[in-house]
């Protein structure tokens, strides 16, 4: 019986020991950080200052006003405003950090940080590699944040105040999640600069311009094309009807309208995308490096401002045709500006024939800046309108004026 006792307790102890064993592995709350000892950065963003320095802005959440700002019109300034801009100097953006610190009594905390915006002189003089290299080391910085250059200064941009959003970060956001442009994350950035081609393009802002009657500062930034970069610097851009056929090449196009004014007809034909889908076919031949892109798109006519009747079928026949033609001659635009102008593979030709002929392009490789301006590119476009609407004959027309062929 003495055994048994001993056992059971020895059982006892065990048990209970198993169960305060992890209490006292647990760290505790000896390295918390509240919310208000945290200067929440929403946006940053980098100027060159000097031949030697550049200058960090950032744009800070200050959450006591925010109630406030929401009833008064949010923005930079104000009674209600919710957000500081606040902006140091360095030799690095590591250094630029550490000077900003100084400026809050806060830790800065870079976790809700979803824009980065890069001044386009800067861009343009200097190598970027090594600032992407850092804010991707960074514990606190987000992969999925998104990145833009600037045609403007970045703390020009950052102190405007947006009339409808809470300020300049949630405006470019919400920008780049319309897809009306190339829509560049950092991972997005880091994989391009470090890929086959070693180019990248990324969305190019500037300021809208507010009407004449409106504060200067009561605008916002907008997508106007795209920036190119090449081993790390930009070496041009191109706008937004050019980044419609960059799109197109990359499979990345999802918002569009397209306008036709179809021959012998006076008036314009308006179609929106419902659907779109493309993809590069590589081939070499006789030692020729071809490229297919073979495109599919499937959209509403949404406005009929000429007397065509699109109830007819070879009127629908003769929009798709115009259609197709529209899509072909922006992708051609951007092949001449893009492969012919800046030699520069933001199209993913690169990828397309490493994947297709690994061992080839190990060996042509290092020779690529020389074979991509030279590669031909065939289109292979394909354009149905699906939805011609339920009125077929211009609503706005005298019947006598109306085209039936």
């Amino acid at each position: 019986m003495r055994a048994i006792t001993f056992f059971t307790k020895l059982n006892i102890l065990l048990q209970i020991s198993s169960l305060l064993l992890p209490v006292t592995l647990l760290t505790g709350c000896w390295d918390r950080k509240e919310l208000n000892d945290m200067a929440i950065i929403t946006a940053a963003g980098i100027d060159k200052k000097t031949e030697s320095t550049i200058e960090l802005s950032v744009i800070v959440y200050i959450p006591k006003n925010a109630g406030v700002g929401e009833e008064m019109g949010g923005g930079n300034g104000g009674q209600g405003q919710q957000v500081l801009v606040r902006s140091a100097e360095g030799i690095s953006i590591a250094e630029a950090i550490s000077m900003l610190q100084q400026e809050f009594p806060r830790h800065l905390f870079w976790g809700h940080n979803e824009v980065f915006v890069i001044d386009e002189e800067l861009a343009r003089d200097e190598d970027l590699r090594p600032t992407i290299d850092f804010i991707m080391r960074h514990p606190q910085t987000r992969e999925r944040s998104h990145i833009f250059i600037s045609k403007q200064k970045v703390k020009n941009i950052f102190s405007l105040n947006p009339p409808l959003e809470r300020d300049l970060a949630e405006v470019l956001r919400n920008l780049a999640g319309l897809k009306i442009g190339v829509d560049i994350t950092l991972k997005d950035l880091a994989e391009m600069l470090i890929g086959e081609s070693g180019t990248a393009a990324l969305p190019y802002i500037d300021i809208l311009s507010p009407p004449e009657s409106q504060d200067k500062k009561q605008t916002i930034a907008d997508i106007i094309g795209t920036a190119v970069l090449k081993n790390g610097k930009m070496i041009g851009s191109i706008d937004a009807s050019t980044t419609r056929g960059l799109l197109w090449l990359r499979n990345e196009i999802e918002l569009a309208v397209v306008t036709v004014k179809p021959d012998n007809t006076e008036g314009y034909v308006s179609m929106q995308l419902l659907r779109a889908y493309s993809r590069l076919i590589p081939k070499i031949e006789n030692g020729k490096w071809k490229i297919t892109m073979q495109a599919k798109t499937e959209d509403d006519l949404i406005q009929n401002g000429t007397t065509l009747n699109t109830g007819n079928p070879q009127t629908i026949h003769r929009l798709e045709q115009d259609l197709k033609a529209d899509i072909d001659n922006k992708v051609k635009e951007a092949l001449k500006q893009v492969q012919h102008e800046m030699n520069a593979d933001i199209f993913g030709f690169a990828e397309a024939f490493h994947r297709a002929y690994p061992n080839v392009w190990k060996k042509y490789k290092q020779n690529w800046d020389d074979i991509f301006p030279t590669v031909e590119v065939t289109l292979e476009t394909t354009a149905k309108i699906r939805r011609p609407g339920i009125v077929t004959e211009p609503g706005a027309y005298p019947e006598q004026e109306v085209k039936t062929e």
